[in-house]
């Protein structure tokens, strides 16, 4: 097949990765040859030869999307919704093509989602993802797509797919280990900082929720209805995805209750500890209160004579009666925990 490379338009950011396998020959062209050799004829030739075609977009423009879908006949819509993003994660039938959207998660200081659209046709299979996301990363494809493709262009599907799914549990792990730190901390101390981490990853929780839970929903129909391109054989496949995604999201669900009775917890660490103070305050106030009392009951006007001798001795006996009096109250309220 020969490939024309004149009377194209220039290339934008986005980059573009074709891959085909036809007749045991694999081959591989980036950006303007793929394109090119779409535009030729590469796909009839691969479905005439039942060989496997996968698009790759990275951070496309919606020039790059629309000249794609030209090229690939795809539904508008289709078209629309990858441009736009900000889509949910979901699965819809159009034209017979599956589109499916799912949420790829990056971690770092804050978690990251990143959509990636899939679209299965007859012989190929089309992605579009953010340049901070690479398929070609994960365990099945990153030694080269040439043997996944050899099983069609639904096991590419799976391999995306359980890419992304993949990628899910070591924030499970991080979510837990974190849990059992701060549960040491709320018990240590119930501060501020304590305060801000767990509304940080109750954040994260339910960021992370909301992109995981709807794939329960996109797996359960790939795995239970009758979709075009999506072989029997395949079907197991996607059933393994499935158990994953439903184990997964009953351990979001244990660790978002942990996080919710951990800040209980806080609270309540919170409250005892205004207990504890207002108890100290209360006794050292009937400490004062009772030096006033003996105080205010003799009178102290007379304490500059006591002082330079000219008072009788019942001001001393006074002043050591308070004395005794307040310490006794002080060990009395110091064993009962007041003070």
């Amino acid at each position: 097949m020969t490939i024309p490379n004149a009377g194209l338009p220039p290339m934008s950011d986005g980059r573009v990765l074709l891959a085909a396998l036809a007749d045991s020959a694999f081959r591989e062209w980036r950006d303007e040859a793929a394109l090119a050799a779409l535009a030729a004829g590469l796909l009839e030739e691969t479905r005439a030869g039942k060989g496997t075609l996968w698009i790759d977009l990275e951070a496309p423009t919606a020039a790059q999307v629309e000249r794609v879908a030209g090229l690939l006949g795809l539904h508008p819509l289709i078209a629309e919704d990858i441009v736009e993003g900000n889509q949910r994660s979901k699965i819809e039938a159009t034209d017979g093509l599956v589109h499916v959207v799912l949420f790829a998660l990056e971690y770092g200081e804050e978690i990251q989602s990143h959509e990636v659209d899939l679209v299965l046709g007859e012989g190929y299979l089309l992605s579009s993802h953010p340049a901070g996301w690479d398929p070609r990363s994960g365990a099945h494809l990153r030694s080269g797509p040439e043997a996944i493709m050899r099983a069609g262009p639904d096991h590419i599907l799976w391999a995306i797919c359980d890419t992304i799914v993949d990628a899910y549990f070591p924030f499970a792990d991080r979510v837990e280990d974190t849990i059992d730190a701060l549960q040491d901390d709320v018990m240590e101390r119930a501060d501020r900082s304590t305060l801000t981490s767990l509304f940080a990853l109750k954040r994260d929780l339910i960021a992370v929720r909301r992109a995981v839970s709807p794939v329960r929903e996109v797996l359960n129909q790939l795995t239970n209805r009758d979709l075009a391109f999506i072989d029997a054989e395949e079907i197991i496949y996607f059933r393994d995805i499935y158990d994953h995604v439903i184990r997964l999201t009953d351990e979001l669900d244990n660790d978002r209750e942990l996080v919710t009775a951990t800040l209980d917890v806080y609270l309540s660490q919170v409250n005892n500890n205004l207990s504890a103070i207002m108890k100290r305050l209360t006794g050292v106030t009937v400490l004062l209160a009772g030096i006033g009392a003996i105080a205010g009951l003799f009178g102290m006007s007379e304490a500059g004579l006591a002082f330079s001798g000219g008072e009788a001795l019942g001001f001393w006996i006074v002043a050591a009666l308070t004395v005794v009096v307040s310490v006794l109250a002080a060990l009395a309220l110091h064993r009962r925990g007041w003070i």
